[in-house]
């Protein structure tokens, strides 16, 4: 495998592009209100707008600089739009139309000729023909006047360092700054088509490079992808090498409509269950998910944006406190027990996924990580009105999840967990009922659900009412671990989760990621180590999290051949005597001088063994298993394991102490070491340990919080502190082959006396030189 951060394209291919070519304008706009952008055709787009309040305006955006794209696909920053001639027919439905006071302003912001920060606004009207409704429209930038009327107020424009440009669209109520509600929500639309620009500036360079297809795929938000076209998302999965099926997140701030009360705005189902732009935006991605042969797995969580969520919807703490995440803004987490916001989930998920039948998409469905919330004081939110009624009204409180728990508290957390996978159930239920044969998934987040500082948690929060056959799939994902390379957490949450829930790595998914902030990039490295150990683990597909984070981080995978020798991992079976011929051998380069003085200069960093394990054959039973171990391992093409009679253990003879050998020297940070061994100054490499042989110590003390990585690699759960002795002890193998494409038994001279002559040869693992 291989992975690399691109702050910039260096040499790769590039094409060209059309300056304002449909697919990457963005949206933007405040809440409460929604927009959505998709492309139409190839010179077209379409904007679909909600607005909730008098002063709400969404922006349809055109940026001098790529800042969404993969920089390996992003368009080349040109501010200087002087040279370009903008052309476009506008078609509208319930916004201000252009003729109008309130009609669409494009606003342009950059610098002046001197270089002092200034924007225009240029009235679209005053470069149209035709009605406010139906209008072409164009712009000459060399020759272009803000202001409303022309020509006595126009200022003009110096289009020679554009930082952005966006139209603006309100509903026909639009009083600039006020926050109160419109009598009704407002639907409302505007196309731009025969989008032509033409001129010297015109076209822009692009990023046009496709990475090999990889074997990794790819998870999604619309949280952090509702500005964008869809075509433009899945034209970075595509050329980034992602394949098979997109794991789409879709939200918990975006989707819903919303009616407004008390001075707010919460979640309604009043005139359908998904906002107009959110179902226009995801009936356009399905659509060309489907096109471009990837699969969609539509996610949805257990949580909604706060200020928008009815109150007795959410989980709570003993004291009434909701359960907040750490989002800014927060969102709130549904309570399990609450037949609206259950109820609610139930018609979002039925609405998603006939989005993807109706695209002639299979039906995947993955319910995202569902949990009773933990206060971070270690508080659990089990108390809410409607969970209090069904834990019989008077539950005992639990303090804190992370100290010792009564029988009754934990009995309170086995019907917490048994009211999660009903409700889950039920969720799951509705998908198929709104599409028979649908596929169903869970998503589970390791480092909450198994707090190791909470053992009894995952009575609540990895429930048996989830186990086999409850889902087609499990998917278990641990970006608090895996970013920060502790395999052995992952290891041991992987293997709790199956012991638990039963099901085996062929029915699982793993997501690796994410990196939340783009200062901390250098996460990547022990991410897409992750996601390697998980296709490595043999599950049925691993997920990078999430595509945003990839764009904006410049990360690519891709597989490399690698020069890894074939090896089975399996004992020669015939047992060595004393009378084995063992020989190590090295390799050093002598040169005379003519006096007489030598230089000498060893080629390889450590001696390599030899072996003659003819001696062991001591019967016709032997010679039978002799030939077949031979034929199995097709001579020496395939290596295998050999225990040296004179050498196989850390200590003396057989002994194994934790202090036998030194591995390394903790410095605070580190967690990986390798085992050796260590003979005066040369050292060894160890890379078949014995298994549940190796012990190891840090300071001289003991410990068991470590996880054994192939070719001998040790993870530690803890990094070492600065400056202490990290040691090793171990029983060990060698890693052998067959020194020769033959082998030669005559029964005649066996019987005889005469053994037969079967050379091994140490094989080089591990880094060894």
């Amino acid at each position: 495998m291989g992975y690399s951060l691109m702050a910039a394209r260096a040499g790769q291919r590039e094409g060209v592009v059309s300056r304002f070519d449909p697919a990457f304008w963005t949206v933007n706009f405040p809440r409460p209100m929604m927009a959505s952008v998709v492309t139409t055709a190839p010179g077209g787009l379409r904007v679909d707008c909600t607005f909730y309040r008098k002063g709400d305006l969404a922006g349809l955006i055109w940026a001098a600089e790529d800042a969404d794209d993969h920089p390996l696909l992003a368009y080349a920053t040109d501010r200087d739009f002087r040279g370009c001639r903008l052309s476009f027919r506008w078609r509208s439905s319930g916004l201000a139309a252009l003729d109008s006071v309130a009609g669409a302003v494009l606003t342009i912001e950059g610098r002046d000729q001197g270089g002092a920060a200034r924007s225009w606004y240029v009235r679209l009207w005053n470069y149209a023909s035709g009605t406010g409704e139906d209008a072409a429209v164009a712009i000459d930038f060399a020759n272009v006047d803000g202001g409303y009327l022309l020509p006595g107020e126009a200022d003009p424009v110096w289009a020679g360092d554009v930082d952005r440009m966006f139209v603006s669209l309100v509903s026909p109520d639009y009083a600039e700054g006020d926050e109160n509600a419109l009598v009704a929500p407002v639907e409302a639309w505007a196309e731009l088509t025969e989008i032509v620009c033409e001129g010297p500036g015109a076209v822009l360079a692009i990023g046009d490079g496709v990475m090999p297809e990889h074997g990794l795929s790819i998870a999604t938000g619309y949280d952090d992808s509702y500005h964008m076209t869809p075509e433009r998302l899945l034209r970075n999965a595509l050329h980034l090498g992602y394949r098979g099926s997109i794991n789409h997140y879709v939200g918990m701030s975006h989707y819903f409509r919303l009616e407004a009360l008390y001075g707010g705005y919460y979640i309604s189902l009043a005139g359908g269950v998904l906002n107009a732009p959110c179902a226009a935006w995801h009936r356009d991605f399905a659509e060309r998910a489907a096109a471009l042969g990837y699969g969609l797995i539509w996610s949805l969580s257990y949580e909604l944006l706060d200020q928008h969520c009815w109150n007795d919807w959410k989980q709570r703490a003993a004291d009434g406190s909701p359960a907040h995440t750490g989002w800014q803004p927060p969102s709130a987490l549904l309570s399990p027990a609450h037949d609206g916001a259950m109820g609610y989930l139930r018609s979002v998920a039925r609405a998603f996924v006939a989005i993807g039948r109706d695209a002639g998409l299979a039906v995947r469905f993955q319910v995202g990580e569902p949990w009773w919330w933990v206060m971070a004081d270690g508080r659990p939110c089990l108390y809410d009105a409607a969970a209090k009624a069904a834990f019989g009204g008077d539950p005992p409180v639990i303090a804190n999840v992370r100290a010792p728990l009564s029988q009754a508290e934990t009995d309170l957390l086995d019907r917490a967990g048994e009211l999660l996978a009903a409700s889950t159930a039920a969720l799951c239920d509705a998908v198929r009922e709104e599409a028979s044969g649908a596929e169903v998934l869970l998503l589970a987040y390791l480092p909450t659900v198994l707090d190791a500082q909470a053992p009894e948690l995952k009575r609540a929060n990895l429930p048996l009412g989830w186990q086999r056959p409850a889902f087609d799939i499990l998917q278990l994902e641990d970006y608090d671990w895996a970013a920060t390379g502790n395999g052995a957490a992952t290891a041991r949450g992987v293997a709790a989760a199956e012991a638990r829930l039963g099901y085996p790595p062929q029915e699982q998914h793993y997501f690796s990621g994410f990196v939340l902030r783009a200062e901390d990039a250098g996460q990547w490295r022990a991410i897409d180590a992750a996601a390697e150990a998980g296709r490595a683990r043999g599950v049925a597909a691993t997920f990078v999290w999430a595509l945003p984070q990839v764009m904006r981080d410049g990360y690519l995978h891709f597989d490399e051949e690698t020069d890894v020798q074939a090896f089975d991992d399996v004992l020669f079976p015939l047992a060595l005597g004393r009378e084995a011929e063992v020989a190590p051998e090295v390799s050093t380069a002598i040169v005379t001088s003519a006096g007489g003085a030598e230089k000498r200069n060893a080629d390889w960093s450590s001696a390599r063994t030899r072996y003659d394990v003819g001696p062991g054959v001591r019967s016709e039973e032997d010679i039978a298993a002799l030939l077949a171990f031979f034929r199995a391992r097709l001579g020496p093409a395939r290596g295998f394991r050999l225990r040296d009679p004179f050498d196989w253990a850390s200590g003396d003879g057989d002994a194994v102490s934790p202090t036998d050998q030194p591995i390394g020297t903790g410095d605070g940070v580190a967690v990986r070491f390798m085992l050796a061994k260590r003979y005066g100054e040369t050292v060894r490499r160890i890379t078949r340990p014995v298994a549940g042989s190796v012990r190891i110590a840090v300071d001289g003390i003991e410990t068991h919080g470590f996880t054994l990585e192939s070719e001998g690699r040790l993870l530690l759960d803890d990094p070492p502190g600065e400056g202490a002795a990290v040691t090793a002890g171990f029983r060990f193998d060698v890693p052998v082959r067959f020194a020769e494409d033959s082998l030669s038994v005559n029964r005649a001279t066996f019987m005889a006396g005469a053994a037969p002559s079967v050379p091994l040869i140490e094989i080089r693992e591990g880094g060894d030189g």
